[in-house]
C-alpha cells in the first residue's frame, strides 16, 4: 500500500492534466424601450396610457427569476434617454418603476417630447448592448427589444434600425398600450389672451405597431387583450425558447493533482487499517502526528 501511495504522489507532483469538454447554455439580455412621449399621458386605459404601461413592467420583472437574465431600459420620445444599464440587479429596474411611476419625466411643455421616434430607441438599444459587450465582453445569451408603446405619430425610419437589431440577431417585440378610440392629449394651460390651441385626439396605432413586431421577428401583444402576466409569460418563453438553440462547447484542461493525493492518502489509511501488529499502529500514528505538526502553520 505504501509503495503505490509513495507512485501516486509521484504521479501528483507531475501535475496531470486532462481536456475537458464543457457546454455552456446562453442567458437572455432584454432591453425594454419605453415610449414617454406626451400622447402616453391620454386616460383611455386606466390610470393612464404611462402608468399603464409601468403596471405592465412591474408584472414582467416580476416573472422573472433573475438569474440568467438581465434586463436594461430607456425611454424614448423624439429623443432617447437610457435609464438602467444592462443588470441581473432587479433592485435597478425597481427604483426607476417605483420613482418614475407617476408620469414621463419627458415634460408636457417640451416641444420634444410631442414625437415618438422608435428608431432612435431602436437604435439606443442597439448602443446599449454594443457598449455592454465593450465594458464586459461579449456573452452568449439570446438578445430582445420590448417596445412598449401607443404607435402615435411615430417618426424615424424604423425599417434602418430594424435591420441593425437583426444584425446583432435581436428580436423585436411590441406591446401596444392604449385603444382604437383612444382620447385627448391633456393641453398646456394657456396664458392670458391666448387662444387655446385645439385639442389633440390619439388613438392607438395597432397596425404600424404590428408591422414593427413582424418585421423585427417578434410578436405584438397589447394590454387588455389577455392578463398582464399572460402576456409577460408569452414574451419571456418566446425569449427562452430562442436561447436554447444557442450552445457553445468550450474546451479547458483541469487540474488531476488532488486525485491522485486522495487516493495516495486512501491507499495509506486503507493499509493501516489491515496492520496486524500493535507496533506497527504505534509507528503509523507517530508518522502522522509528524506530517500534521510539519503542515501547521
Amino acid at each position: 500500500m505504501l509503495v503505490a501511495a509513495s507512485a501516486l504522489v509521484i504521479v501528483a507532483l507531475g501535475r496531470p492534466q486532462v481536456l475537458m469538454s464543457v457546454t455552456q447554455s446562453a442567458g437572455v439580455d432584454i432591453v425594454v424601450l419605453q415610449d414617454g412621449s406626451t400622447s402616453m399621458r391620454v386616460t383611455d386605459v386606466t390610470p393612464d396610457r404611462w402608468q399603464r404601461s409601468v403596471s405592465w413592467l412591474r408584472t414582467f420583472a416580476e416573472v422573472l427569476s433573475w438569474r440568467q437574465e438581465r434586463v436594461a431600459l430607456a425611454l424614448f420620445a423624439h429623443r432617447t434617454a437610457p435609464q438602467v444599464r444592462l443588470t441581473s440587479d432587479p433592485n435597478a429596474l425597481f427604483f426607476f418603476l417605483d420613482h418614475l411611476g407617476e408620469e414621463s419625466p419627458f415634460r408636457l411643455e417640451d416641444d420634444t417630447s410631442w414625437d415618438t421616434n422608435i428608431e432612435d430607441g431602436i437604435y439606443w438599444g442597439v448602443k446599449m448592448i454594443d457598449k455592454d459587450e465593450e465594458l464586459y465582453g461579449s456573452r452568449l445569451s439570446a438578445k430582445a427589444f420590448i417596445v412598449l408603446s401607443d404607435g402615435q405619430s411615430w417618426s424615424g425610419e424604423v425599417e434602418r434600425a430594424l435591420a441593425l437589431a437583426q444584425s446583432r440577431n435581436v428580436r423585436v417585440y411590441v406591446v401596444g398600450v392604449g385603444t382604437t378610440s383612444g382620447g385627448f392629449i391633456p393641453q398646456l394651460p394657456t396664458r392670458r389672451y391666448q387662444e387655446p390651441e385645439p385639442p389633440i385626439h390619439s388613438v392607438l396605432d395597432r397596425q404600424s405597431l404590428r408591422a414593427i413586431a413582424q418585421a423585427g421577428g417578434g410578436a405584438y401583444y397589447e394590454l387588455g387583450a389577455e392578463s398582464d402576466q399572460v402576456v409577460a409569460l408569452k414574451i419571456l418563453a418566446d425569449i427562452q425558447r430562442a436561447s436554447r438553440g444557442i450552445l457553445q462547447r468550450q474546451e479547458d484542461f483541469a487540474e488531476l493533482y488532488w486525485y491522485f493525493l486522495l487516493a495516495a492518502a486512501v491507499l495509506v489509511g486503507w493499509g493501516t487499517l489491515l496492520l496486524k501488529e500493535q507496533t506497527q499502529l504505534w509507528w503509523q500514528l507517530a508518522a502522522a502526528v509528524v506530517v500534521v505538526v510539519a503542515l501547521l502553520p
